[in-house]
């Protein structure tokens, strides 16, 4: 991927605006330009670090796009590049999305004024882990930067426990466009069933409160939504290819927790649907 930093002029402001293009995402203001020279220097100065870099580099082909049960894409296939870099608990990460053939669905309406093929999501992600024990907590931050919706910014909060599930709490709160708290409770387990093959199993459950008048149901005249949001179950491999490279062929199965996440008007970002979505990764880890 090559980013590419433009200045220009905005003609509805005084002074300098700054975008940031990536395969057909642009991605407007500072806050974006900063985000990004934080993460190229931090990845500079840990790969020279004298201590132990870990990180990975992947790129996912799906069937869908599904983000917290609502379906980003259909009936195409997108592929999701993604680099994560961490140091001494400091983490950095790139994920993007390019759909092949964008259609629009029950919650998603597709960028503005053009569908078909885009790259139509970077988000960035800044973080902290800490160990307790086999307690690990993580703090951080992501930016979303979404052709197809109003760009966005969330806090977040991690707690997981080092046992055969891997139980893991995360709160979610957007700080920007979409005022609302998201909560996840994932467990996941991996058992090696022939030489280095692993057969990967997980599962998550979410719960979701929107708080401003965006979220209220009935075209913003009704309660505001809260409810259990989405449910996902997941099973897969990991298959080592070479040294430090794995394929990992993947399926998971969406549901609506609730009725109210089902109902086609009250939930106001599109109901949710029984949603299989299947693909396969390829991940370089060093």
């Amino acid at each position: 991927m090559v980013l590419a930093i433009v200045y220009t002029v905005n003609s509805k402001q005084t002074g300098i605006a700054w975008k940031i293009k990536s395969g057909g995402v642009e991605m407007k203001g500072l806050k974006v330009l900063v985000l990004t020279m934080m993460l190229l220097v931090v990845s500079a100065s840990i790969v020279y670090a004298e201590d132990k870099v870990t990180g990975s580099a992947s790129i996912g082909v799906f069937n869908k796009y599904v983000f917290r049960g609502y379906e980003f894409s259909s009936k195409s296939i997108v592929v999701q590049p993604a680099v994560t870099v961490s140091y001494k608990g400091f983490s950095a990460g790139f994920w993007g999305n390019i759909d092949s053939n964008e259609h629009t669905t029950q919650s998603f309406a597709g960028s503005p004024n053009r569908l078909g093929e885009s790259f139509n999501e970077v988000d960035l992600t800044l973080s902290y882990t800490y160990s307790i024990g086999r307690l690990g907590l993580t703090g951080g931050y992501i930016y979303y930067g979404t052709k197809y919706a109003p760009e966005t910014e969330e806090l977040f909060l991690s707690a997981g426990y080092d046992v055969i599930t891997k139980p893991t709490l995360t709160i979610y709160r957007d700080i920007t466009s979409f005022p609302g708290t998201y909560i996840n409770l994932s467990l996941s387990y991996s058992e090696k069933i022939y030489k280095d093959v692993t057969l990967d199993l997980g599962a998550s459950a979410g719960y979701f409160a929107g708080d401003d008048d965006a979220f209220r149901t009935e075209g913003g005249t009704g309660k505001k939504y809260r409810a259990f949001h989405d449910g996902m179950v997941k099973a897969g491999f990991t298959i080592p290819v070479a040294k430090n490279l794995s394929l990992q062929p993947v399926a998971q199965y969406w549901v609506p927790l609730s009725d109210n996440a089902k109902k086609h008007g009250y939930n106001p970002n599109g109901h949710i649907d029984d949603t299989f979505v299947t693909g396969l990764n390829l991940t370089f880890n060093f």
